[in-house]
């Protein structure tokens, strides 16, 4: 293959404190088929990701276990290398931000935005729970919001309206820590001075690094105004201590995306391949993909970039940003068994029906994506039983039988397979684009194809008739290339399904552009069943499961 890409790929680091739930599998599946899609077409592709594990409430959970900051975050890590691994999420370097690469890393990037003159000290109130006589981050304070009045939301963004927000801004504030009303209490702290950067921030959001939604938001936030950012904490905290300045240390938001950059180094050092200054210096010739959640685009789109530009490492190629995740129409509740931890799932459903299901809502837009249960089932049973496995499932059994397993050596309709083999490019250009909507909809107009042509031939019937033998093996045979195909381009989203496909096949790993060889005069195994149904009573048993987790 000519042009072969070097792209690292990212998922947002999930905060190390709480369990991986359903919302969070909508970005970590959305990468994942990406990933996969890139490598299949023989790219050299790099997923890289990690806990956040720095911050107080990270060090404040800890507290009230009784372990420390560190026995808490390799806990979690644990876990969700389990969920993830669960859901056939594939990573090159599952990290952590609370490892040596990233402290470096992070004092160098914070040394030179200082160098620059871009770092500002200056004495603020500041939020601060006299009860627990500590200062209180942003999110455990909660109140009213200043813009639209939305009750019980965080100190520094409006979930309802999207407002930011400093939380001495909040009305009717409160500590979620004691519940005490918090007092001000005035603190030294460093402001990364990011109005500095508007002009070059302006430019680089219209120049294709976000969607256009992406970039409409951010006009909205020039035309309000940059801020400089706060990127200090006073002790207690939990995370690195900001180099000459005793007792303060980075916000968390600081070092959390540079442990993009530690995770890909702590690759580098484990691989001999690999060399960090060639995917993060300022004229990179690889790509750098970020896959967020809207609710940490102001950090992607303005800080982040803005750290890396004054730092003189590369930018970000794009940002590609999803919205939130809503079961049955409503926000996730644990009372009515909608807040589905990832484990959970695992236990009662197979995890690429989930996959499957997300691929057919997931695009390129930033609106919420709905999971409905009983549209799952259907579309499940629909496309993947009733359509995709059916193919193979009805026609395997004659070539196993009747010629002991070899396919015909030639196809009798090969303007029919040219029709599957002609959407390849479509197909991926959708996959490209992250429009998996519309791949899985062609993929699937496809899948009626075959097995319309298998319903017309009828090789049951056939079977009967003894001097229709050749017959039947080509028939067959026509349809499990076609099935084949299918196979291949749905591989990004059923990972686990192609390999079982491979093995019934007996073909070594499928590559994307194998789909223009056919498979003849090959022999096959006997073919085994690849997916079941899902049942009703499944996902009964799942939401009641539910209802007893907490977070």
């Amino acid at each position: 293959m000519t042009n072969i890409r070097k792209i690292m790929i990212t998922s947002a680091l999930p905060y190390a404190n709480g369990a991986t739930h359903l919302g969070h599998m909508v970005e970590f599946v959305q990468t994942d088929i990406w990933y996969r899609f890139q490598k299949l077409r023989g790219h050299q592709a790099f997923y890289i990701c990690g806990d956040d594990a720095h911050g107080s409430a990270i060090m404040l959970r800890a507290e009230k276990e009784g372990i420390t900051s560190e026995a808490l975050v390799k806990r979690v890590h644990a876990e969700r290398l389990q969920d993830f691994s669960g859901f056939y999420v594939e990573f090159d370097s599952y990290y952590t931000t609370h490892s040596e690469e990233n402290r470096i890393l992070s004092c160098e990037i914070y040394k030179k935005l200082r160098d620059r003159g871009d770092i500002i000290k200056k004495t603020i109130d500041q939020a601060y729970d006299p009860e627990k006589n500590i200062f209180l981050p942003d999110r455990f304070i909660k109140g009213d919001c200043p813009r639209c009045g939305a009750s019980d939301q965080y100190g520094d963004n409006c979930e309802v309206c999207g407002a930011t927000y400093t939380p001495t801004e909040l009305k009717n504030p409160r500590s979620v820590i004691s519940g005490a009303t918090p007092i001000q209490k005035a603190s030294e702290h460093y402001f990364f001075e990011l109005p500095k950067y508007e002009a070059f921030l302006r430019a680089w959001s219209r120049d294709g690094g976000v969607c256009n939604a992406v970039a409409n938001k951010l006009d909205e936030w020039f035309t309000s105004g940059l801020h400089n950012w706060d990127i200090s904490r006073d002790a207690p905290y939990f995370g690195f201590e900001i180099p000459d300045a005793p007792n303060k240390y980075f916000y968390v938001w600081l070092d959390a995306p540079i442990g993009y950059m530690a995770s890909f180094k702590h690759l580098c050092e484990q691989r001999n391949d690999l060399d960090f200054n060639e995917f993060w210096k300022a004229d990179s010739k690889t790509e750098l993909h970020h896959f967020i959640g809207k609710d940490i685009m102001y950090f992607h789109t303005l800080f982040w970039p803005a750290m890396l530009h004054g730092a003189n490492y590369r930018l970000p190629t794009a940002v590609h940003t999803h919205g939130f995740l809503t079961v049955n129409g409503q926000k996730m509740s644990k009372s009515r068994g909608t807040f589905i931890k990832a484990s959970t799932y695992l236990e009662h459903l197979d995890p690429e029906w989930l996959r499957y299901y997300y691929a057919t809502k997931l695009n390129d837009s930033v609106e919420d994506m709905d999971l409905n249960f009983e549209d799952f089932r259907l579309k499940v049973n629909s496309d993947l039983v009733g359509k995709y496995v059916n193919i193979a499932s009805r026609c395997a059994g004659f070539i196993t039988k009747k010629f002991e397993g070899l396919l015909s050596d030639y196809l009798p309709e090969p303007e029919l397979l040219a029709e599957f083999q002609g959407k390849a490019d479509i197909i991926a250009d959708f996959y490209e684009a992250r429009d998996y909507s519309r791949a899985m909809r062609e993929i699937m107009l496809l899948a009626d194809r075959a097995n319309q042509y298998v319903a017309e031939k009828a090789p049951w019937t056939l079977s009967k008739d003894e001097t229709k033998s050749q017959e039947i093996q080509l028939i067959c045979s026509q349809a499990i290339n076609m099935f084949r195909i299918l196979t291949i381009y749905l591989q990004p989203v059923l990972p686990r399904l192609a390999h079982e496909v491979e093995k019934f096949l007996g073909v070594s790993s499928f590559q994307w552009n194998d789909y223009r060889r056919p498979l003849l005069a090959h022999r096959i195994n006997t073919f085994v069943p690849l997916m079941q149904r899902v049942e009703e009573t499944q996902i009964i048993a799942l939401q009641e499961a539910s209802r007893g987790d907490i977070q």
